[in-house]
């Protein structure tokens, strides 16, 4: 029983979408301003207030820092709240970005934490990292070379998955480098044509329960791995897997732009599309791909390599603007250069190959219907790195900012909303 609590622990950790769990004493940072937006050079003002049982915590020893999310605080100080609250001038920011205040509080021996983020101006935040001049022509080098692959599709029948309408496949495609691309793929049993829905897979290694909800009401999904790995495996097996060969797969090969880590992994999901689209169950014209975190930048990238791709919904998506460390501001997950990871990776050649791989580079290329939600407080994709690339798409697009408080997760509301659109625009509703 340790062990299955475990491994559920370290998959909803990988995950990153798990909402918080209410807990016993709640530090609420709160701006002057309700939708969280300045202009650049208007002064912020926080309010810090601290509850337990709903009623003002009085003489608590409070630290709180700001300055830019990620960066070296501007501002920090440790004071006693004799009322439970305490008002800041938090100062501002002369250029687009985000200021963040983070509030920790100690009580019976345990930190209880809050943040709050005011963004300037994200609208007009502009992407750091370099668009290589050969950006297209790599990409469709390498889609060429794959497309000289067979698909090989292989489907094996998951009989304790299928419902009343829907058959369910642990399916597995070739890919390049002579590896295998695996996914739960979900039929309808009834005779007809559906959409298609690609469900990409935020960060870490795990397996797949598939999409079974979405296609007993009527579309055709397949959520793969991206790991080379079957995804049907005892949980077990990945939690070793992570701690050991795909410990830190995200910077495996970064030396080189041919090996990179994600080359694998970004044509892996072109070739599910491959197969998506040359089902005979597909409607031949409406499919859409959706993730969140990892998955919503493979949500981009594969919008931006694939013209089949008519439609995408992405929640707080990673790998976007990972220079800005370089640059003096936050970058995306996985933060290749800040911390530890900088010293390895501020060389040429990582900071070459990062051009190639980067969501910016392929938000360049999506022309087609998207929508996008993340919150201001998100810790591991920094909404400066995401605005930098929801900046540069060309296509029709809308940010779902009512969800201003989460961080690296979602409210069920956001998710259910996402998803009605997701399903509504496929089927041609308004």
């Amino acid at each position: 029983m340790k062990r299955l609590l475990l491994v559920l622990c370290f998959f909803c950790f990988a995950e990153g979408i798990a909402q918080p769990s209410q807990r016993l004493v709640n530090v609420i940072v709160t701006p002057d301003h309700a939708d969280w937006l300045y202009k650049p050079g208007e002064p912020v003002k926080f309010t810090i207030s601290v509850y337990r049982n709903n009623v003002l915590l009085r003489d608590a020893k409070l630290h709180y820092e700001i300055g830019p999310e990620k960066m070296e605080p501007t501002k920090k100080e440790t004071v006693t709240l004799k009322d439970g609250t305490l008002a800041l001038n938090a100062g501002t920011m002369k250029t687009p970005g985000f200021l963040r205040c983070i509030a920790t509080v100690e009580v019976d021996g345990k930190e209880y934490r809050g943040l709050t983020t005011a963004g300037f101006e994200p609208q007009s935040i502009k992407p750091t990292v370099a668009n290589p001049a050969d950006f297209t022509t790599f990409w469709t080098d390498a889609k060429a070379d794959l497309a000289k692959i067979p698909v090989d599709a292989r489907m094996t029948l998951l009989p304790e998955r299928c419902t009343a309408l829907t058959n369910v496949y642990h399916l597995s495609l070739q890919n390049v480098n002579n590896s295998r691309f695996y996914g739960i793929l979900c039929v309808p049993k009834k005779e007809g044509k559906y959409p298609a829905i690609l469900r990409v897979p935020g960060a870490g290694v795990r397996p797949y329960n598939g999409m079974i909800t979405e296609a007993d009401k009527g579309f055709i999904t397949l959520e793969v791995g991206i790991h080379g790995v079957p995804v049907t495996m005892d949980p077990s097996v990945y939690v070793d897997l992570a701690r050991g060969p795909l410990n830190g797969y995200q910077m495996a090969d970064l030396d080189n732009r041919d090996r990179y880590y994600y080359k694998r992994v970004y044509l892996g999901c072109v070739r599910a599309v491959d197969f998506l689209a040359e089902m005979p169950q597909y409607d031949g014209q409406n499919m859409a791909v959706t993730g969140g975190s990892q998955g919503g930048a493979l949500s981009i990238i594969t919008a931006g390599l694939d013209a089949r791709i008519k439609l995408l919904g992405a929640f707080y998506p990673a790998l976007s603007d990972v220079t800005g460390y370089l640059n003096g501001r936050a970058g995306g997950w996985p933060h290749l250069f800040s911390g530890n990871n900088l010293a390895f990776n501020n060389k040429p050649d990582r900071i070459k190959t990062t051009g190639y791989y980067d969501v910016v580079n392929f938000a360049r290329l999506v022309n087609v219907p998207g929508r996008y939600a993340w919150g201001f407080n998100d810790e591991t994709c920094p909404p400066t790195s995401m605005y930098a690339a929801y900046n540069v798409i060309p296509g029709q697009k809308t940010l779902d900012i009512d969800y201003l408080d989460t961080g690296h997760w979602t409210y069920p509301e956001e998710t259910e909303k996402m998803m009605a659109w997701l399903m509504g625009q496929l089927k041609g509703e308004k």
